[in-house]
């Protein structure tokens, strides 16, 4: 065992036992939707769920799906509760009665016109400075955004429509976000000018020194584009099993850290089970306000499940 390790096992010592656990599931069914952010988060969370005497189950499926699946109790929890780009979707979820929502998991979010640091640098950090015959020279009159038909490409085609910033007569671009980012990458090694759809938390953040800009017309929502990513949960689940209710609710996040690390699974391409166990390791601190209150399914400290 490493000195970390060791010190990391130590410093739980402290974790108070508050919570008996009394929970009626031994297993938990995860919705993992293909984005690197969630696939990682949920890793990191099952892990410690696998620790605590539980069985964690990650399902591959999309997020619309996923809602579906809370809401028929074939799934129980989804850690991508992204608002309000999901908006529709969660409404009618949670006006279906069949789902909690447990709140952020991930501080600093957000999402909008987006532009390489440089770009930035030089003085762009208003969408309402799009327009301008000088900037819209250097960018060509051309906005890049991802897949037609999702919630985000309503959000611009609606902005286009209503001329709004300028847009009207602009070039919108959609396409895969490998697609997008490929044409970000291209520019930025060039450090030509680009505008496109960007978001955090996302390995783009960190590789681009990106910059969201303002949205005093809120385009893309509310507080410049200030998202939250939500825990969702079923509610029978919720109910029935109080203990991991609690570390679920507890679980947060900060934008960079998950940048950090949706960075090395998806660009650097390391083992998720090695980065999920790398980021536990390295973030004891973090790991004791998850476990807070907490006890393993047989009601033993939650410290002394985590080797």
């Amino acid at each position: 065992m490493t000195l970390r390790k060791t010190l990391f096992i130590a410093s739980l010592t402290l974790l108070p036992l508050t919570v008996q656990a009394a929970d009626e599931a031994d297993t938990v069914n995860f919705v993992v939707p293909p984005w690197p952010g969630v696939t990682v988060k949920t890793e990191i969370v099952a892990k410690l769920i696998d620790d605590l005497g539980y069985r964690a189950n990650r399902i591959d499926m999309s997020s619309t799906v996923g809602y579906s699946t809370l809401q028929s109790g074939d799934t129980d929890v989804f850690l991508g509760g992204w608002l309000p780009a999901q908006q529709k979707i969660y409404d009618a979820a949670i006006q279906s009665d069949a789902i909690v929502d447990l709140g952020n998991n991930v501080e600093g979010a957000r999402m909008g016109f987006a532009v390489p640091g440089y770009v930035h640098d030089a003085g762009i950090t208003s969408a309402a400075q799009l327009n301008d015959p000088e900037n819209r020279k250097r960018f060509d009159g051309e906005f890049y955004s991802i897949e037609s038909g999702s919630t985000v490409s309503e959000s611009i085609n609606d902005a286009v429509n209503a001329d709004v910033y300028g847009l009207g007569d602009w070039n919108i671009r959609e396409s895969s976000t490998a697609g997008m980012l490929a044409e970000v990458d291209a520019a930025a090694r060039d450090e030509r000018w680009i505008v496109f759809y960007g978001w955090t938390p996302h390995w783009m953040a960190p590789k681009y020194d990106m910059a969201i800009l303002d949205d005093p017309e809120s385009v893309y929502g509310k507080e410049n584009g200030k998202s939250d990513i939500r825990t969702i949960v079923r509610r029978d689940f919720s109910e029935a099993n109080p203990n991991l209710t609690k570390l679920l609710d507890q679980v947060v996040f900060s934008a960079e850290e998950q940048s950090r690390f949706i960075d090395e699974f998806s660009q650097q391409e390391k083992n998720l089970e090695d980065v999920a166990e790398a980021w536990i390791e390295d973030h004891p601190d973090q790991i004791r306000a998850f476990l807070e209150g907490v006890t393993r399914r047989d009601g033993q400290p939650a410290q002394d499940a985590i080797q």
